[in-house]
């Protein structure tokens, strides 16, 4: 049985992998999309994260896919108990205004529990911070939301440390809701935006991380490791730097791998899931075999000789 991680200080325990939503209804189609849900679960795993804005990029769509295609796939598994549903405020425009308006939360929480079929969303992040808005006025508009119900806990994702602690500053002052989730970019060769005043923070208070981009689009599975290997995907023109620079990881993830027997994907999900504040890494699948790849990192354990390595070959 998967061991379960408390998130920073809320009443949420989740497992050490988040399944990402970003591809229900755009790369994995409904079918795809439900067989991958079930896989997760079958797993172990616990918390699926979405975002309103799922998947307005994609030609024909206006964002809200992801979460719908969740919402179907609760309503016919009948698993909503099994799972917490993590999703996102302040990239969508639409009714309410821009970003984190109070009126825009009101009027996109709504809408993102009527595409999720549910009616309480466990963790809902505010996508990124909004200048614009004052901190206070975004809090106070979460705090109505929880007050009424319809969500359980607030986080943030994207925010600087500066901005997160005058958020916290804040919400200790007023006696409103903490951000009490981190929601940052963070990977074995992504490291700058997070390591430093902002994990700092995130362990003096508490505050749950659970980092999006753990495989690096891809690179941290050794996918990509020439440049005749950047035809292989779309996501394959971001991944000249890496190439140029960061082959050394994978090296290092080869002889980890060596001696662990586990994939390339596991060994960057397991180092990231044993870092200092992280509860759990975010991953998506477009298939079942992906997400089967992916739930083994639950189980996988690194040593710190092992953890020292790659941290060293990806700094």
């Amino acid at each position: 049985m998967t061991e379960l991680r408390r998130l920073g200080a809320t009443d949420l325990s989740i497992a050490p992998l988040v399944l990402g939503g970003n591809v229900f209804g755009w790369t994995a189609d409904k079918t795809t999309s439900f067989a991958v849900l079930d896989a997760f679960v079958a797993g172990g795993g616990t918390m699926i994260d979405t975002a309103d804005v799922y998947s307005a990029w994609a030609p024909g769509h206006k964002g809200g896919e992801s979460e719908t295609v969740i919402g179907e796939w609760l309503k016919a598994s009948g698993k909503r108990g099994a799972v917490q549903i993590a999703t996102k405020v302040g990239m969508l425009p639409g009714e309410g205004g821009a970003k984190l308006a109070p009126a825009r939360i009101a009027a996109a929480c709504d809408a993102s529990l009527t595409r999720l079929g549910i009616d309480t969303i466990d963790l809902y992040f505010a996508h990124q911070d909004d200048e614009d808005v004052p901190q206070e006025a975004a809090l106070e508009a979460f705090s109505k939301l929880i007050d009424a119900g319809k969500i359980r806990v607030v986080g943030a994702s994207n925010f600087s440390a500066a901005r997160l602690k005058s958020a916290l500053d804040l919400a200790t002052a007023h006696r409103l809701p903490h951000y009490h989730a981190l929601q940052p970019e963070y990977n074995l060769v992504s490291r700058r935006k997070f390591e430093g005043e902002l994990q700092d923070l995130c362990v003096t208070h508490n505050i749950g991380v659970v980092p999006y981009y753990g495989l690096a689009s891809g690179f941290l599975t050794g996918k990509y490791r020439s440049n005749a290997d950047l035809s292989k995907s779309v996501r394959g023109g971001r991944m000249q730097p890496m190439i140029d620079g960061k082959l050394g990881v994978l090296a290092a993830m080869d002889s980890v791998a060596e001696e662990t027997g586990a994939t390339l994907a596991q060994i960057a999900l397991a180092w990231l899931a044993a870092q200092p504040g992280i509860t759990a890494p975010i991953a998506s699948a477009t298939s079942v075999a992906q997400m089967d790849e992916l739930t083994g990192a639950m189980a996988l354990s690194l040593t710190a000789d092992q953890r020292d390595r790659l941290t060293l070959a990806g700094a």
